[in-house]
């Protein structure tokens, strides 16, 4: 028996996530079936009781020890990059400029999360990274119908829609039939994100003017693009990171608004890379202002 909250790992993926135990139920064979939501991967997923490890500490020590060491490795190469940023725009000032403190003025961004959870800990990394964010926790069927007045009410330079998605798993007969990646009715939630996308454009429709990223894990990264979106998930399909959205509107949040985003640079920037995360050529969003108030 696993209790909800109680952290597993799955036997019959060779224990490669590790994921909290969110609804408990019983199937057609009258075995306990769990459902699940990977720590730090965008992924929900079920399983029956049989295929499910109970993580003992000290596997949840190193897993924990590991994805911080991550985390930390994506955080150091922020603040180097921002801070050779600094450097270069210190030494292109003018002689007249450099009496003056300058400040910083950065993209401010709108976190629309369908996972509370993962909202409340990009909303913490957003901070630390010392950019302004607004969440909204709204499942991902809902978000088409609210994404257009949340960019009227909080007018964002960034917009963020995310949360979960997958492949839909194949039945019995379709599973040695080839999947089509390129059918919408294969994806759990792409669809929503899709016309989030579009109902966001309707009110900014410039890829400039707003930047949006969109998707979540294996989510139809193709489309997602074609309706407008400037970054989105997930090129190979593969789950991605809970922080991958944060790191690609950090990077465009800190680009100069006469620079355009290196994609490549940005997607360095996230933790699961070009596999779990790509994108178009984008402005930035950052501005120098002055004189830097001494209140």
């Amino acid at each position: 028996m696993f209790e909800i909250g109680e952290i597993v790992t799955r036997k019959s993926h060779g224990d490669d996530i590790v994921f909290k135990v969110t609804g408990i139920s019983t199937n057609n064979s009258g075995e306990k079936q769990y459902e699940l939501k990977g720590l730090h991967m965008r992924l929900l997923a079920d399983a029956p009781e049989s295929d499910l490890i109970k993580v003992t500490a000290e596997f949840l020590k190193d897993e924990i020890v590991r994805l911080e060491g991550t985390f930390n490795d994506s955080m150091r190469r922020v603040l180097q990059r921002r801070g050779y940023q600094r450097e270069q725009s210190e030494m292109a000032r003018g002689e007249p400029a450099k009496k003056f403190q300058f400040f910083d003025w950065p993209g401010k961004v709108l976190h629309i999360d369908g996972d509370e959870d993962y909202m409340k800990m990009c909303l913490k990394t957003y901070g630390q990274l010392h950019i302004e964010a607004i969440g909204e926790w709204i499942e991902e069927s809902r978000q088409p119908e609210r994404v257009a007045e949340l960019v009227r009410k909080y007018q964002p330079d960034i917009l963020i829609l995310t949360g979960h998605d997958s492949l839909v798993s194949l039945g019995k007969k379709e599973k040695d039939k080839e999947r089509d990646f390129r059918d919408m009715n294969n994806y759990r939630n792409s669809q929503y994100f899709v016309d989030s996308v579009h109902n966001a454009r309707s009110v900014r429709p410039s890829v400039d003017d707003l930047v949006i990223f969109a998707g979540a894990c294996q989510s139809y990264f193709e489309a997602i693009l074609a309706a407008g979106a400037n970054f989105a998930s997930s090129p190979t399909r593969i789950f991605i990171h809970a922080y991958d959205p944060v790191f690609i509107a950090e990077k465009v949040a800190f680009t100069p608004i006469n620079r355009v985003v290196d994609i490549s640079d940005a997607i360095t920037a996230s933790v699961t890379g070009a596999d779990g995360v790509g994108g178009l050529e984008t402005h930035g969003k950052f501005r120098l202002g002055m004189p830097k108030s001494p209140y």
